[in-house]
């Protein structure tokens, strides 16, 4: 099986690249910049076709994971760029795909679980969930971030490749031991006293175990009567004061020290972030892989924060589970 990851060079396409590669998978990653990797790596530039569109002719699976990352200031330049960067990378993949002999039979477009709207009343799953940007006093920011996930999945509704299925993954935050993920930058503010509650605590956590991303994504190739929009999250969002105290005890961390929202919002500014990451409650789970007979091997947060702990001291540390469910 060849898989190519267009922006595959970050964190979660190494996550990708790494498991397929481990079960013999032919895996070609797509970046900006050349690097010597483990696997093939070949130039991606979204406006030039010529370099890279001629790997998806023959391949069989296409992961499309290239976008600017979001934690930043969101300035009008930002934005700019986050928002081209997503739409104008998705137009090129479709391009390929529609100009390749032997198209991929599955395309898998990056997509998010921010979508939905801020809530804590009920779940977001795939049939009853409320797109967001609505909301009433919903920052600036929060509905930006609902403009770009709506332009991403329109982009790729508008792709015409007929021969080849389009899978939407709307994935919660990615919970990998590896360095430069969220997971490491929880843990290392849990290491340093700061793992308390953010704002009131009450915001939802969305949140999926790599191993089980993985399994997710194996699985939705292997499924070829699923299309369209798929969330890909662990089965229980949970509050963040119960997410962090799970994970400061999964850390042997006693105690975590609060951030009240004005903090928070001093922290974002000279962090060069902003606090929706934080602040913005993502309530969603995983109706379309339930239904269809999907079983996670981390479903609870509190043991998959102790499974992430340890992988990341050293011991138990395995590559990404290799079953498709």
């Amino acid at each position: 099986m060849k898989i190519v990851i267009p922006g595959g060079t970050g964190q979660v396409g190494t996550v990708l690249a790494r498991a397929f590669q481990a079960t013999g998978a032919e895996v070609v990653v797509l970046g900006r910049t050349p690097r010597t990797l483990p696997w093939r790596f070949a130039r991606w530039d979204a406006h030039d076709l010529a370099g890279w569109a001629g790997e998806l002719d023959g391949a069989d699976v296409v992961i499309n994971m290239v976008g600017r990352s979001v934690n930043c200031r969101y300035t009008a330049q930002n934005r700019d760029a986050i928002l081209r960067s997503r739409v104008d990378s998705v137009r090129a993949v479709g391009e390929a795909i529609a100009r390749a002999r032997r198209p991929p039979a599955v395309w898998l477009q990056a997509s998010t679980a921010t979508i939905y709207a801020h809530r804590f009343d009920a779940p977001h799953d795939e049939a009853t969930g409320i797109v967001g940007g609505g909301e009433p006093g919903a920052p600036d920011t929060w509905r930006f971030s609902i403009e770009v996930a709506t332009a991403w999945e329109r982009a790729l509704a508008e792709a015409v490749t007929p021969r080849t299925r389009k899978v939407a993954l709307r994935s919660a935050m990615i919970m990998s031991p590896d360095r430069g993920g969220i997971f490491d930058t929880l843990l290392t503010l849990v290491r340093r006293g700061l793992g308390g509650t953010a704002g009131d605590g009450r915001q939802y956590v969305s949140w999926i175990h790599d191993v089980d991303f993985v399994r997710a994504v194996r699985w939705l190739i292997a499924h070829g009567e699923v299309d369209g929009a798929v969330n890909v999250a662990a089965p229980v969002p949970l509050p963040y004061r119960d997410f962090m105290t799970a994970l400061r005890k999964a850390a042997g961390v006693p105690v975590g020290l609060p951030a009240p929202r004005w903090v928070l919002e001093i922290g974002a500014f000279f962090m060069r972030t902003e606090t929706e990451l934080v602040l913005k409650s993502r309530r969603v789970v995983p109706g379309r892989l339930r239904a269809a007979g999907f079983t996670f091997e981390h479903p609870s947060w509190p043991e998959a924060a102790l499974d992430l702990c340890a992988r990341r001291a050293g011991s138990g540390r395995r590559l990404p589970y290799t079953r498709p469910s």
